[in-house]
């Protein structure tokens, strides 16, 4: 289970609001099986949208709502409803461990907050707090917890508000890779996913289907990636009795110049292992019509992960 702030039925559409532009897609049904149905794309000029964590993040309402306009308006009929997906660098994503989980829930909310608030620059009670089970450690259990400025959230709404659109989910994007590869049965043994954009990079270790480890770089941090991956395998390592990865996956559109490409060869020369791209259309086949690349890749990864989480809750209602 992953952390989300809002959940309702499946929605028509999801969309993603991304620091250099706004993309949408349907994801529908074939012979039982997802496909992505239609996409559209809209680039924002630079500024417009920059993620941070506590601050304003949308600069220009007007031009982005009019980019969802657009890109709704090059999708096959417009939806109402949506599933929203917003910056990594937005929010915050930690692993909280409690060494006696709380039995009653009530408790369990109270003590997330509470530590929740360590965690960020800005009043908890200004906050919106998801959170989702994890591993259990030492008779205790880990919790993978999400906290946004409900400000902050509650902006990137509005823009989809201003073209008759409403989310009924949201979520950051690097979580909804996970949706992705949780939607399939993973490996055993421990996998590393590196998310690269040109706001933010998050890496993220898993063992099994479990998050271990979860930390994101945003773009105000001079050190590149080969460091941050270096940083990552030795507290892999020292602290999380790690004994070797047996998958690693890039995706992402690069960062700092960089391509993906670059950001790829980076992550295995660092760990001399292979590396595997983010290719949402092993988990849902596209239109005939639609020519997939590298760069459609990185747009439908996150769409794809946040719909097929739709999609499950509703096979299990």
């Amino acid at each position: 289970m992953i952390p989300s702030w809002l959940r309702s039925r499946p929605p028509d559409a999801a969309v993603e609001i991304a620091a250099d532009r706004v993309s949408a897609a349907v994801i529908g049904e074939r012979h039982a099986a997802p496909v992505v149905a239609a996409h559209a794309t809209v680039p924002l000029p630079p500024g417009v949208v920059t993620p941070v964590l506590a601050g304003e993040n949308i600069a220009d309402p007007d031009a982005v709502a009019n980019a969802i306009d657009e890109v709704f308006g090059r999708l096959p009929a417009r939806p109402k409803r949506v599933a929203l997906v917003i910056p990594d660098a937005a929010a915050r994503v930690s692993i909280v461990p409690f060494e006696h989980e709380p039995g009653r829930r009530d408790d369990l909310d109270r003590l997330i907050r509470w530590q929740a608030r360590k965690s960020v620059p800005f009043p908890v009670d200004d906050a919106l707090v998801s959170y989702a089970a994890g591993r259990r450690v030492d008779g205790g259990r880990e919790y993978l917890v999400s906290v946004a400025r409900r400000e902050t959230v509650r902006a990137y709404e509005a823009v989809c508000e201003r073209a008759s659109a409403y989310p009924g989910l949201v979520d950051v994007s690097t979580v909804c890779l996970l949706e992705l590869f949780l939607s399939a049965p993973v490996p055993d043994g421990d996998w590393l996913l590196v998310h690269v954009r040109g706001d933010a990079t998050t890496i993220v270790i898993l063992r099994g289907t479990d998050v271990i480890y979860l930390r994101t770089q945003g773009g105000d941090d001079d050190s590149g990636l080969a460091d941050l991956v270096h940083r990552t395998a030795m507290y892999y390592q020292d602290r999380l009795a790690g004994s070797g990865f047996v998958r690693v996956l890039v995706g992402g559109s690069g960062r700092g110049g960089g391509t993906l490409d670059d950001a790829r060869r980076s992550v295995e020369d660092r760990l001399g292992l292979a590396v595997e791209p983010i290719d949402p259309t092993r988990f849902a086949a596209v239109a005939d019509r639609i020519s997939v690349t590298p760069a459609l890749m990185d747009v439908l990864a996150p769409l794809v992960g946040v719909s097929l989480r739709g999609l499950r809750a509703e096979q299990a209602a």
